[in-house]
């Protein structure tokens, strides 16, 4: 039995990943973790995830519960997730971070740790989503650099970070199989007399209402034809669920760097 510990139990992601624990025959949660303000310190990570006690009380200290789990899952923020790297690498624990919103230098504080333990990062859990971007790598190559690409995303009215970690892999694999980097060609804004596009460009487009999942679609267009590849999701409880596909697959690694992408074995 692989054994999880969830960090951010008490919000919606991880009350999802908690109950997906549950849904695998082989993996259960035996950790749950929140931030030492939190007023739900102290309940049950079951009943919060509406699958009824399991005897997972919500604590706030990492190392009290450190010999308790082999895989943390982590859904929180950047800051708090870098807390947890050297506790865990320490520990020997692995990581599946599926956060947003780490910077080129907190992302190399990542890639370090992960000398030393297996992690797998990844901006979106989705087997779908991961599917989108084989194909992006695939559509790109096939149509060339005729095409115009912008990637346009919406999701709910709380997430913080825009673009979401989701389109910026998605311009990164675009740009990549063009062999152009992100950073040079990436527009994040356009307003006023903006001019003609740059044909170099890559476009995004965030938009953030309501009680959206996340949603994502790269337009390729040229004259004459467009070519849209998108992904809806409808519920959190998709991600959760190849969080935890990941947690059972990283058990057999011992430590480096991976992504959704070879959990799922399209590398």
């Amino acid at each position: 039995m692989v054994r999880i510990a969830v960090a951010g139990a008490a919000g919606r992601m991880g009350r999802n990943v908690v109950a997906a624990c549950q849904q695998a025959g082989t993996i259960r949660c035996t950790a749950a973790l929140e931030r030492p303000d939190s007023p739900l310190l102290g309940a049950d990570a079951g009943e919060l995830a509406g699958i009824g006690g399991l005897g997972v009380p919500v604590v706030a200290d990492l190392a009290a519960v450190i010999d308790s789990f082999d895989v943390l899952v982590d859904f929180t923020k950047p800051e708090a997730t870098l807390a947890r790297l050297e506790p865990c690498r320490t520990a020997g624990k692995r990581l599946v971070i599926g956060a947003t919103g780490f910077n080129p230098e907190q992302k190399a504080e990542i890639a370090r740790t992960a000398e030393g333990i297996a992690i797998v990062l990844a901006p979106n859990m989705s087997v779908g989503v991961n599917l989108c971007f084989k194909l992006l790598e695939l559509a790109t190559r096939v149509l060339g650099e005729d095409m115009d690409v912008d990637i346009l995303e919406s999701h709910h009215r709380h997430k913080v970070d825009a673009p979401s970690g989701t389109a910026l892999r998605m311009g990164e694999i675009i740009a990549q199989a063009r062999g152009w980097k992100l950073a040079d060609c990436a527009v994040y804004d356009r307003h006023g007399i903006s001019g003609e596009r740059n044909r170099n460009s890559i476009g995004f487009a965030s938009v953030r209402a309501g009680d959206i999942v996340g949603e994502h679609t790269v337009l390729f267009a040229d004259v004459g034809e467009r070519l849209e590849i998108t992904h809806k999701a409808s519920s959190r409880m998709t991600f959760a669920k190849g969080a935890v596909r990941a947690a059972g697959w990283i058990m057999e690694r011992d430590r480096g760097l991976f992504d959704m992408q070879d959990v799922l074995g399209l590398t």
